[in-house]
């Protein structure tokens, strides 16, 4: 069975797995790129990489509306169980083995308040491996780092890497990245969401065919690409 993923524009991700539906960081109600609005979305599985709005987003009013379980560092988790719903607390380095697949929260070098200000824990990426055996990368905010080539060792069918720069990695260090990692696919994430982290995908694409062997995949919020 095809595992399909849906950009929902900055880094929100709509992913269809074994029959399941998994949110990555739903920011859609105040995110002017969404493609949809969080009443219209289906969820199993929500997974918060950190703690700050436009990643938290709307995740705790589509957890209430449809009972998803809330995935992610067990502060983040404290934090939506105390406002009852359902979660999974996990750490860095550490996986689980969901109904979707394998869960392994990743490295991330950036930061994690909540909106409230409340002590969000540290940041993370998501290597999801499919009931099939290939593997999602999905880098979340980050900058570059050089451990990124260990996780790149597990074997990337997939990697989403920020490139808005400014409170990211930009074009240059996620082309680095993309090295560092050797996905077979990259699509770029969290740009042209406001001004401040404007990127011109196409170009950056364009260096990565170039440059790596991975395949890029430029995605207009709503599209999806199928593994």
């Amino acid at each position: 069975m095809a595992t399909t993923l849906t950009w929902l524009g900055h880094a929100a991700f709509a992913l269809e797995i074994a029959g399941k539906h998994v949110l990555i960081d739903p920011f859609l109600a105040d995110n002017p790129a969404a493609s949809v609005k969080p009443g219209a979305v289906a969820a199993d599985f929500i997974l918060v990489s950190h703690g700050h709005g436009d990643h938290v987003g709307d995740a705790l009013a589509i957890a209430r509306r449809t009972k998803a379980v809330v995935i992610s560092n067990a502060e983040i988790a404290g934090w939506f169980s105390k406002q009852g719903v359902q979660t999974h607390a996990q750490h860095l380095g550490g996986g689980h083995a969901h109904p979707f697949g394998y869960l392994k929260l990743t490295p991330a070098m950036h930061g994690s308040a909540l909106p409230d200000g409340s002590y969000g824990g540290n940041p993370a990426g998501f290597l999801i491996t499919l009931p099939a055996g290939n593997r999602l990368y999905f880098a979340c905010d980050t900058g570059l780092f050089g451990d990124m080539a260990l996780i790149g060792e597990e074997g990337i069918e997939v990697a989403a890497l920020p490139i808005g720069d400014n409170f990211t990695m930009g074009p240059d260090d996620a082309l680095r990245a993309v090295k560092l990692i050797r996905p077979a696919h990259v699509i770029p994430i969290h740009y042209n969401t406001w001004g401040l982290i404007a990127q011109d995908p196409d170009a950056w694409a364009a260096r990565v065919r170039s440059e790596t062997q991975a395949v890029p995949h430029v995605l207009k919020p709503g599209q999806s690409l199928s593994v």
